[in-house]
Order: structure tokens, then sequence, then C-alpha cells
């Protein structure tokens, strides 16, 4: 098997990483505005306007304007589809018709693509590619060695996010691969392309034994950790669900 870092970012975004949040906080400054000790004909009164101060400034509180982590960046790896598919729609696992869908454990993707203020990102162009159930890229540069091509896998998607940017993915769990010194665990590759953004990344699947040892995945600090993977969401008619916020730079 090639190594998966040797290609360059088709979408020339290969950063490789992340970028740490800015962090914007804003504290109200203390006010404590006592004027000269009041006669005690007075104090009574000027107790009363404190009081009355003191619960507008509560009101005030604390001013604070947060950037949300972004999703780091990763390469596109070796196996970007070169060949124009004739099939790209939202459904990887059923290919027009074939009787039998891909063989592997199916699961449903629903995606929200947001800017770093947390405002949805309506009319995103998204690319998603992957393995097939058995570790396989239907790539030229992907040999049988990996292991066959699954006829009924569509491995391919090219989709838009709708008003709310949301879209919804169903496909089949990627298969781990890899031998010798490395083994990716499993994951999806994406490209976001929207109003003067772009991100290539990739996107891990919770409670992967195989995660901790990736090497792609552990060079990233917890915080980019959890920013690229899943979260696992109540199953429906059996299959199984997953749910995944991404932030795009800018």
């Amino acid at each position: 098997m090639s190594d998966p870092q040797a290609p360059a970012d088709p979408a020339g975004s290969d950063a490789g990483g992340f970028r740490a949040p800015t962090i914007f906080v804003r504290h109200a400054r203390d006010a404590t505005p006592f004027g000269p000790r009041p006669d005690p004909g007075r104090r009574r009164l000027l107790g009363l306007g404190l009081l009355a101060g003191g619960c507008a400034l509560s009101r005030v509180g604390v001013a604070t304007a947060a950037v949300l982590q972004p999703t780091p960046a990763l390469t596109a790896g070796p196996f970007y589809p070169r060949t124009h598919l004739p099939e790209v729609d939202a459904d990887l696992g059923q290919l027009d018709g074939h009787a039998r869908r891909a063989l592997g454990e199916p699961f449903v993707l629903d995606l929200l693509v947001l800017d770093a203020r947390g405002r949805p990102l309506p009319a995103v162009a998204v690319e998603l590619w992957q393995a097939n159930a058995g570790g396989r890229y239907a790539h030229p540069s992907d040999t049988d060695a990996s292991g066959p091509l699954d006829p009924d896998f569509q491995g391919y998607a090219r989709l838009v996010t709708d008003a709310e940017g949301r879209l919804r993915v169903r496909s089949v769990l990627p298969g781990a691969y890899g031998d010798g010194g490395f083994r990716r665990t499993p994951h999806l590759h994406l490209i976001f392309r929207g109003t003067g953004t772009q991100l290539t990344t990739q996107m891990f699947f919770p409670d992967q034994p195989l995660n901790a040892g990736d090497f792609i995945y552990r060079r990233l600090s917890p915080a980019a950790q959890r920013a690229a993977t899943a979260r696992a969401l109540p199953a429906g008619d059996g299959v199984r669900g997953f749910g995944w916020d991404v932030v795009l730079p800018g």
C-alpha cells in the first residue's frame, strides 16, 4: 500500500494541522463610585441609589465573543478520484441499477457546516470520498494487494449544503488499511468550498480502537481531535448514526 501522505492536496490546502481558535473576552470594569462619607441623614438614600446602580451593572454582565474551534485542515491523501464518476449522489452504498447494496456496515452521517461565529453556511460544495469496507479505494494507485474492489460501492459524492448549512450522507463504514509501520484508522476524506473559503480535511469515527495509533489523528491536539471526530447519534432502523459540525476558516 502506498504511503497516504505522498500526493499533493488537490484543493491546494494541505495544511496538515490546525489553527487554534482565537478567543476574545471583554470584561466590564469594576465600578465603585464611592464619594465622600455622607452625613447620617443621607445614608439611606445613597444606599438605595447604589443598590439600583448595582442592579444595572449586573444586567450588563460580561461581554464575550468567542471564535469556534476550527475543523483541522488535513491532507487529501493519495486516493483523490482521478476519473469522472457517473454517480455522485449522497448514497454511497447504492448504485443505480444495482440490486445489491455495498458490502459493510451501513451508517448515516448528518453534517452541519458553520463559519467561525457559528452561523450556518448554505450552498457550500462538498466532495467526499472513502475506502470501501475492506479498506480499498477505487483508485489506480491502490492495488489489489489492499483487497478487492466492491462493484456495488460508489465511494465518492459531490454535494451542496442546504439553506441551513446541512446535508445527509449514507454510506458504509470504511475499513482500516495499511501494513508495516502504519495502519490507518477508518476515516472519510472531504473538501469544502464556500464563498471565499476552502477546507480539505478528514473525519474520524468515535470509539475506534485504531484512532489513538493513527499517525494523522495522534499528531492533533486534543481540541483538534474532538473537532475532527464525529459524534454518535441514536441508531435509526438499525443503522448507526453520526453527526459532525464542520467549522470553516475565514
